[in-house]
């Protein structure tokens, strides 16, 4: 690994600047979180780092796909904003937060699992996150990870990039599993806010401050506070921003107020995309990247078409595409995701029934109202046809 870096021996200065910058005791007071307040903000606290700017390592651009140059020249008229450049190895769009199939009895469905990698391919998904909470990722064991990691390196290396949950709440376990993620060839990770044990802002700098410095895997930061109960804050963002391998962020509090404070804030090039289905185009067209969807799981190409029009800034397209969608959005969430979603592709015939304790199957009584929506999606006419 790494020796420490300058920034890191220089923690006890800099927590005190950071303290001050960024974790006043006001956070919760709304009038911080006007555009000019947070602009100041962030300033004070990016200039503690200003003699850490990195550099995006030579020879590695960012990675896009055809959708990117939509979503560049949309935000061409951007005010600059002074970041570190960060390799960004994803493709704007529609990224599927994967389910793992599993048999019945619990057991990992690697054949299963290959064939929904080649649908996703097939049906134009623009990358594929695996193992993460969708993909029931805590209680997975560390060789049930890497038999899931060496299904998809081999479906989709050169066809799609791969992002890697790993997120926890000890900073050596998450190093230790992004280690394993970029053994099997995986473009970036996912990593969440530590949950559960409510850290400050301080904290979490440092917490995806040291992550980030320890292994080259590309990193996008999770905040779901509805499950972490705790808040990544936009002005706590722009500074990790300057980190060269944090490239930006899965934003899952569904308050779309938030797409301009961070646009505004980390600047345009740092990737925002969405953890909230049912407001997701529209967080795209206020200045979004695109998704990473539950829904992709059973409506892949048509949730590739909703934000191929969103990032080219057809909102009228991107509305009357995403309106089938609507209740699928809606009551893919019934009951704790996945369990919702694993019943949706399981009744499309792409998987087994398999869930892992503490989740249960998908309670019968929501049956009915999960397959309205899935046959008004024509979810359920287009299964089973997996790419060969």
């Amino acid at each position: 690994r790494p020796a420490p870096s300058r920034r890191m021996r220089a923690a006890p200065l800099r927590h005190l600047v950071l303290l001050i910058a960024v974790s006043c005791a006001a956070w919760a007071d709304a009038a911080l979180f006007a555009p000019a307040s947070l602009a100041a903000r962030a300033g004070l606290a990016a200039s503690a780092l200003s003699g850490d700017a990195a550099r995006c390592p030579a020879g590695q651009p960012a990675v896009f796909r055809a959708t990117c140059s939509a979503a560049a020249s949309r935000r061409a008229s951007a005010a600059p904003v002074a970041m570190a450049a960060s390799v960004n190895p994803m493709s704007p769009g529609s990224l599927v937060a994967l389910v793992t199939p599993m048999h019945p009895d619990g057991e990992l469905d690697l054949d299963a699992l290959r064939e929904l990698l080649r649908w996703h391919v097939a049906s134009g998904t623009n990358g594929v996150v695996a193992l993460g909470t969708t993909g029931e990722a805590s209680v997975l064991s560390m060789d049930e990870r890497a038999a899931v990691l060496r299904v998809c390196q081999q479906e989709l290396a050169g066809k799609l990039p791969l992002m890697v949950g790993t997120g926890t709440i000890d900073p050596k376990h998450v190093i230790a599993m992004n280690e394993q993620a970029l053994e099997f060839g995986a473009d970036a990770c996912l990593v969440v806010t530590p949950y559960y044990v409510k850290p400050t802002q301080l904290g979490m700098i440092e917490f995806f401050r040291t992550v980030a410095d320890a292994t080259p895997l590309p990193m996008l930061l999770y905040n779901v506070p509805g499950r972490t109960a705790a808040d990544l804050k936009p002005e706590t963002v722009a500074v990790l921003a300057r980190h060269e391998r944090i490239f930006g962020i899965k934003e899952a509090t569904g308050d779309l107020d938030r797409v301009k404070a961070l646009r505004d804030l980390c600047g345009p090039d740092f990737m925002l995309l969405s953890g909230e289905d049912s407001n997701a185009f529209e967080f795209t067209l206020l200045g979004g990247d695109g998704v990473i969807s539950v829904t992709s799981n059973v409506a892949p190409e048509l949730q590739a078409r909703i934000f191929a029009a969103a990032l080219a800034g057809d909102a009228a397209a991107a509305r009357s595409l995403n309106a089938p969608l609507e209740r699928l959005h809606q009551r893919l969430f019934l009951q704790a995701n996945p369990i919702p979603a694993k019943w949706a592709v399981q009744r499309m015939g792409r998987c087994g029934s398999g869930i892992r304790l503490p989740l249960t199957p998908f309670d019968e009584a929501f049956h009915a109202s999960l397959e309205e929506a899935l046959r008004e999606a024509l979810c359920l006419e287009a299964a089973p046809a997996a790419a060969k």
